[in-house]
């Protein structure tokens, strides 16, 4: 058993110091360019936006940085201090002694009080490293209250869904992790369609796109691309962050485009068109199928590895735990799960990388040509102070999209 902690405490120093070291070469590649960017990077940015840019990425990552190690000693006095099988063994004697529902409330308990420690740096990110950098829009109030609202969500639809899936061993006996699966991604592509007329209205406020010259070109841009969506629609994102985006939600007949205020505010028309064009070549390349696939292929894989260390006496007795109670396999499955995956950012992200440059390709043809993509590519990473020189080993462990210079030499306008 002690041999199973002594790997886990590897795993922690491992996924740490891999960590830090990325950090490091990052911040020394962007300071080795602070005062001489590359000749593509000095066409993207003024000499002031670039410097504003450059003091950005390093305050975050050096904020970065501190975190975490704030987090991976946490994690780490929570998995060797016997936390967990004490909450676990004072929370389990709420019910009767095979009582799924206090299961249930152990896993909920367990992970709302492990967010706690963390609530003072996701504060300072916001209202200091955001505000100083002029993206914070948010008032404490507001986060306090979407905070709030985060939990009460997630006893709401996490108690039930937990209930059913620990309830599922006694039901459905060796498969439970086969029935497991197919409850959980079941849930999934429902909350697609559900996600943005029950939750997200919830936090934000959703109206349409304002008849004009805007939404008329928009849907034209749907009609020549073969694609259709029920809906456009606004979001304030303004009310919390200078950030801009654009994202779909659902799918099938239940599409709907959503656009953040702050994009419509920060684009011309012909760059918005672009922007559309490059979330509908994700569609008409079949990015989306592919990726609910691919998640689906790691969600089985994750619950056979759950039942096959549940049925493990040594895993669960390791942390303190009873041998054979899921809940308590599943928690750990969750805290521990990333000292493994993270290794395998890379390939992730290649293939994440490969769907962009895809529908980057789809959107220039689209729009008769890059310009406009390029032109909206680059008002959006000097609106958001992207990060233009970032160290390739880093860029492949934490960037799912291509940087906009290699966006660019993709798109030919850059050699």
């Amino acid at each position: 058993m002690s041999l199973v902690l002594w790997i886990v405490a590897a795993l922690m120093v491992l996924r740490l110091a891999g960590e830090l070291v990325l950090s490091a070469l990052n911040r020394a590649e962007v300071r080795r360019h602070a005062a001489s960017p590359p000749p593509a990077v000095a066409a993207v940015m003024d000499p002031a936006t670039y410097a504003k840019s450059v003091a950005y990425t390093l305050a975050k990552s050096e904020f970065g940085v501190v975190s975490g190690i704030f987090d991976a000693l946490v994690l780490a006095m929570v998995i060797f201090g016997g936390v967990l099988p004490w909450l676990y063994a004072h929370v389990t004697r709420w019910g009767a002694p095979e009582a799924v529902w206090s299961q249930a409330v152990f896993i909920l308990l367990a992970g709302g009080l492990l967010s706690v420690p963390s609530l003072p740096f996701e504060w300072w990110l916001q209202f200091r490293l955001e505000q100083k950098f002029g993206f914070n829009q948010s008032t404490p109030r507001l986060w306090v209250t979407d905070k709030l609202k985060g939990v009460a969500l997630g006893v709401a639809i996490g108690f039930p869904l937990l209930w059913v899936l620990l309830s599922l061993v006694n039901w459905a006996g060796a498969a439970w992790w086969a029935w497991g699966f197919a409850l959980v991604f079941g849930f999934q592509l429902l909350m697609m369609v559900l996600y943005p007329k029950l939750i997200l209205p919830l936090f934000n406020k959703l109206t349409p796109l304002p008849e004009g010259d805007l939404r008329t070109r928009l849907l034209a841009l749907g009609d020549r691309t073969g694609f259709r969506a029920r809906a456009i629609q606004v979001m304030d994102g303004s009310k919390r962050s200078g950030h801009s985006n654009a994202f779909f939600t659902g799918f099938g007949r239940f599409r709907r485009i959503v656009l953040f205020d702050t994009l419509i505010s920060q684009l011309a028309t012909d760059e918005l068109e672009a922007v559309l064009a490059h979330e509908i070549g994700h569609y008409r390349r079949g990015h989306v199928p592919k990726m609910i696939a691919a998640s689906a292929a790691m969600m089985l894989a994750g619950f056979a590895a759950i039942a096959w260390l549940a049925r493990s006496p040594w895993f669960n007795l390791s942390f303190g735990f009873p041998a054979g109670e899921l809940a308590p396999t599943f928690l750990l499955f969750g805290l521990l799960g990333g000292l493994v995956t993270f290794w395998f950012s890379p390939l992730m992200h290649f293939f994440s990388r490969k769907y962009e440059y895809e529908a980057d390709a789809f959107a220039r043809a689209a729009m008769d040509g890059p310009d406009a993509p390029v032109r909206a590519l680059r008002k959006l990473t000097q609106k958001n102070l992207s990060n233009l020189t970032p160290h390739p080993w880093y860029s492949a462990f934490f960037y799912s999209h291509p940087t906009l210079v290699e966006r660019e030499r993709a798109l030919g306008t850059v050699k």
